[in-house]
């Protein structure tokens, strides 16, 4: 997988040429331009109709019924075509090809936009890495799915083809609350006729609530993609997502997660926009810091779009935000094979999944739901009101609500926490309530959470972080590189030290 990894890097940033018109498809939603291959058993699109394809040193090559991949001074890798699909041959009672309403993704993904226009475009102002209305030129789609089209053709190609997932996304008709109702609509109708789990994309809705209805109808699943986190960036590329602005993204990336869970989110970062590295490596701590899943992908550049004479990222550069983001995944409990649909189920379009490390049972992270925070205060009290008995009836206090709660999570469950929270305007920060359930206490949860609380607050450039710890603890935060300012002093009648982290030794 090592080598594998960097081979599918360079393959989505250079391109495939083709001898024939073997395999791709120009114009949709998204990365739309590409064609699917397997490549090690696993499902890899990658550019082959854009004009910089012309240069890539990578060929497919056919001998016989088997499929190649060649490059000059290179070994060959073979791989497989993706076939077409048995459900393309059906059609509605219409007439209308199934091809036209949903199409193939990858291995095993249903993907459709259910509303082709895009009001966006009308006024000029489209996403101009977007190829949404492309399609319609081409007469290879319909321009407004039903409901009732898109069940029968899910149940097809479920039984057909042994499609497991699908993923809905949609142009827009200026109102994002009137489109999530049709997504809601189509959802439920997939849900009843085919059972399988259902990915949904949208825009952030104005309101709070509306992805309810998303949920209620049975989505599995959401995307909310920004696409860049640099503000010039996305107001130069896709207007209308930098008018919501990250504000807007915030608040519904939060209801999000808190509705579908940690992992059941995801955002797209498309490399290759003109952002920095560290613009898109921050916005990946943030969404993983969310529980919302950072889907990188490079730059697709859709022949027809006003951006088909850009170019991907250089393939190194991509590797680099790859290895720093499968980290920040690895962190904090995220893994594409934990999602239940979707773009970052399916992989395809992105290279990270192949980057990704081995799950850990002991991840720690930021609280990122109710039910996180309410476990995360309930091991709090029993270890300082019911053990230690320094509080008489709550531990809480005016700090808890600007303080960042991290907890540790063990296979799922929550089994520690520890807050942080700025003191002073310089840039100061404090740590505090350290608190372990009894039977993991000596798990290294202690440790993960001490060290996660140092990282977050150098990324928030603190400039110092200290904590009060209880004079029993100073050993084993001076083992992790704090070391004891001042002398000991009495707190609520335990002796406490006052003690410094050593934020040089940070990554």
């Amino acid at each position: 997988m090592t080598g594998l990894k960097y081979f599918v890097t360079e393959l989505q940033s250079l391109g495939l040429r083709l001898e024939n018109k073997i395999l791709g498809r120009r114009g949709g939603a998204g990365p739309a331009e590409g064609g699917n291959l397997l490549i090690g058993g696993c499902p890899v699109s990658v550019p082959v109709g854009s004009p910089f394809v012309s240069a890539s040193p990578y060929r497919l090559e056919k001998a016989g019924d088997d499929f190649r991949i060649c490059r000059e001074n290179g070994p060959d890798l073979p791989v497989e075509i993706i076939a077409e699909p048995l459900f393309y041959q059906g059609r509605t009672a219409a007439g209308i090809p199934y091809s036209h309403l949903a199409l193939l993704h990858g291995r095993d993904c249903l993907a459709t936009t259910i509303n082709q226009h895009c009001i966006n475009w009308e006024q000029g102002r489209p996403c101009r890495f977007c190829g949404i209305e492309i399609s319609l030129k081409t007469q290879s789609t319909v321009p407004l799915k039903t409901p009732e089209q898109l069940a029968e053709v899910a149940a097809r190609a479920r039984d057909l083809d042994g499609i497991r997932h699908v993923v809905l996304t949609t142009g827009t008709c200026g109102a994002p609350e009137k489109d999530i109702d049709h997504l809601a609509g189509c959802t439920a109708a997939i849900k009843k006729a085919s059972g399988l789990p259902i990915h949904v994309q949208c825009l952030p809705p104005e309101k709070s609530g509306i992805l309810e209805i998303l949920k209620a109808s049975g989505a599995d699943t959401l995307g909310l993609h920004i696409e860049s986190f640099d503000e010039a960036v996305l107001a130069a590329t896709a207007p209308v997502k930098a008018a919501i602005g990250l504000k807007g993204y915030l608040r519904a990336w939060k209801e999000a997660v808190e509705l579908f869970g940690p992992n059941q989110v995801s955002s797209f970062l498309v490399a290759g926009l003109g952002e920095k590295k560290e613009s898109l490596l921050t916005g990946s701590a943030l969404l993983a810091d969310l529980g919302v899943y950072p889907f990188i992908v490079p730059l697709r550049p859709i022949p027809g779009s006003s951006m088909e004479a850009s170019r991907p990222p250089d393939p190194g550069f991509m590797a680099e935000i790859y290895e720093t983001v499968a980290k920040m995944l690895k962190a904090g409990g995220l893994a594409s094979s934990k999602s239940l649909a979707g773009c970052v189920r399916c992989g395809a379009c992105s290279a990270l999944p192949f980057y990704e490390h081995p799950a850990e049972a002991l991840v720690c992270h930021p609280v990122r739901t109710r039910k996180e925070g309410d476990r995360a205060a309930a091991i709090r009290h029993r270890v300082f009101v019911e053990e230690q008995r320094l509080f008489p009836e709550t531990d809480r206090d005016e700090n808890d609500c600007k303080s960042i709660h991290l907890v540790a999570e063990n296979e799922g469950e929550i089994v520690g926490t520890v807050r942080i929270f700025p003191v002073e305007n310089n840039g100061h920060w404090a740590g505090g309530r350290l608190a372990i359930q009894k039977e993991f206490r000596f798990s290294g949860a202690g440790e993960r959470l001490v060290r996660e609380a140092v990282a977050q607050v150098k990324r928030k450039s603190c400039t110092g972080f200290t904590a009060h710890i209880q004079q029993e603890n100073v050993s084993f935060f001076t083992r992790l590189g704090w070391k004891p300012v001042g002398p000991v002093f009495a707190y609520r009648g335990k002796p406490h030290q006052r003690m410094e982290a050593d934020l040089s030794k940070v990554d």
